[in-house]
């Protein structure tokens, strides 16, 4: 059956379900056009992102296009790149630390998000909200050993640690990541 991403990214833009759950009134954010052959699924925006209305336009976002190889023009480019976080809209903060995407939003929207993008060919999994919903039990015990294992979960998905300056000494502490992984993936994308 077909799904109208017109239909389901107005019903995503109007969703309020969590809006009692929230900071700040609802503003999903995501970008997506039918054609997209790459899926990007992070956690949920940001303070900036709320602010923008752009996602990944923020320094995590400036480390995700430099881990993928691709300029501001290339990774925004929706007729190639489709962008839906497991949480449509900023959850809030505590103590500096952004909170979990709100749990309803990821059944609701992922499932007919993917239905609508027939031609998504690859889905980067951006950290451990993401991995948790699309892996399930087949992630790994660690989010390291499920990112080092990522050519398990290929051609479908491709696991991440979040680009996230908190995760400046996980990256430190395993430099296969930048070795290995980052350039298999500028491969995947590039392929893509």
């Amino acid at each position: 059956m077909r799904i109208s991403l017109a239909v389901v990214s107005r019903e995503a833009k109007a969703c309020d379900v969590c809006s009692a759950e929230l900071p700040f009134k609802p503003r999903p954010i995501f970008l997506a056009k039918r054609a997209a052959r790459l899926l990007i699924v992070g956690q949920a925006p940001g303070r900036l992102v709320h602010e923008t209305g752009i996602p990944w336009n923020d320094p995590s976002g400036e480390v995700l296009r430099a881990w993928l190889g691709l300029d501001r023009d290339a990774f925004y480019d929706t007729s190639r790149i489709a962008i839906v976080p497991t949480g449509l809209c900023y959850p809030g903060t505590v103590d500096g630390a952004d909170l979990p995407p709100c749990a309803e939003c990821a059944p609701l929207w992922q499932p007919r998000f993917r239905a609508a993008l027939p031609e998504i060919r690859l889905t980067l999994l951006v950290g451990s909200y993401a991995q948790a919903y699309y892996l399930r039990s087949s992630r790994k015990k660690t989010l390291g050993e499920t990112v080092r294992a990522y050519r398990d979960y290929l051609p479908e998905f491709f696991p991440l640690p979040h680009p996230s300056w908190r995760n400046l000494l996980w990256l430190k502490r395993n430099p296969w990541f930048a070795t290995r992984v980052i350039p298999a993936l500028r491969r995947r994308v590039k392929a893509l």
